[in-house]
């Protein structure tokens, strides 16, 4: 890879899903920025999310509508104008060397067309953190930035800021990225083993792209990290029939399974997953450790990587670390 003046990589071409842009890692004392492009944040979760952040020796700014309520429709943080704002002021300050979402809920697909993407892209590869609604961020930011991003625990989100496991493991992505370069990828359902680029997030959300500007063409050649919360087994069906049936997942390399909270007996969710994703001939793990659960792991999306689904376990190595 070579890297220009701006800091952005350029990967050669390849087919199906390729390395992205790594940012660098934070220092301490870097600045970074807090926003709030879904739902609405509780100020004293809000607050202390931010402790958390100034404890790593890093200097928190808010974007300006993150306490902000939608005037009509109280589960966004604001208009959708106000936290695209907040987004891209944040993205394109020159002093931030990161944007941390505040929580997720519902609201970035509403607000994720009025962001200024050329603006973006000129200010440069920066840290991006974030999980849940922000999977459709996630998605736009690999395909308009060709951007590695975390997908991890956010500032304002009870599991952040009550355990000790989530934020450490984030801090350690954040600052010592070599460090976490093989993360726990929990049991196997699928064996097997398989190499390809991260990518992914929550499952309901990567459905709802489908069509849109943002979806990338498929998961060909990627490791496909899956998740989600409130979900029954029934709609987990559809929503993966869905992407059988459009070709999104079509050559895809494996399938990493993270949370299910709230979406049932897992018997029932488990044996979903054995009927839809064991056509695929790949290897698939379960119970890895992310999303929507206590202790949330971060996993980079953008980023090669090897999936070893063994009968003693599995486990995620990256290739190279998450950041540079």
């Amino acid at each position: 890879m070579t890297s220009g003046a701006s800091g952005w990589d350029d990967p050669a071409p390849t087919r199906g899903v390729a390395p992205l842009t790594r940012p660098r890692r934070l220092a301490p004392g870097a600045r970074v920025a807090v926003v709030a492009p879904s739902g609405p944040v509780p100020e004293e979760r809000l607050e202390a999310g931010l402790d958390v952040l100034r404890g790593w020796d890093l200097d928190p700014v808010v974007g300006p509508h993150v306490l902000s309520t939608h005037s009509e429709l109280s589960y966004l943080a604001g208009s959708d104008r106000e936290r695209a704002a907040d987004l891209q002021a944040a993205w394109c300050d020159p002093s931030v060397s990161a944007v941390f979402c505040a929580r997720g809920g519902y609201g970035v697909q509403r607000m994720v067309d009025q962001l200024d993407w050329d603006a973006m892209r000129a200010a440069g590869p920066k840290v991006f953190v974030g999980y849940s609604d922000i999977t459709a961020l996630h998605e736009a930011f690999a395909t308009r930035l060709g951007l590695v991003t975390l997908y991890g625990p956010m500032t304002a989100a009870a599991d952040f800021i009550k355990n000790a496991r989530a934020q450490d493991h984030l801090r350690a992505t954040l600052f010592t990225p070599e460090s976490v370069r093989t993360i726990s990828a929990g049991r196997t359902l699928m064996p097997g083993r398989a190499a390809g680029v991260t990518l992914g997030g929550c499952l309901c959300l990567l459905a709802a792209d489908l069509g849109t500007p943002y979806a990338r063409p498929g998961a060909r050649g990627g490791l496909l990290c899956l998740e989600d919360i409130g979900e029954e087994d029934y709609r987990l069906d559809r929503m993966l029939t869905q992407l059988l049936r459009s070709g999104w997942l079509d050559g895809v390399a494996g399938v990493l399974l993270g949370s299910w909270e709230e979406c049932g007996p897992y018997d029932g969710v488990r044996a979903v997953f054995a009927d839809r994703l064991g056509e695929l001939g790949v290897p698939v793990v379960e119970e890895s450790g992310f999303g929507h659960c206590d202790g949330a792991l971060t996993v980079p999306l953008g980023v090669p990587a090897v999936l070893d689904a063994g009968p003693d376990g599995a486990e995620l190595r990256l290739e190279v670390p998450a950041l540079r």
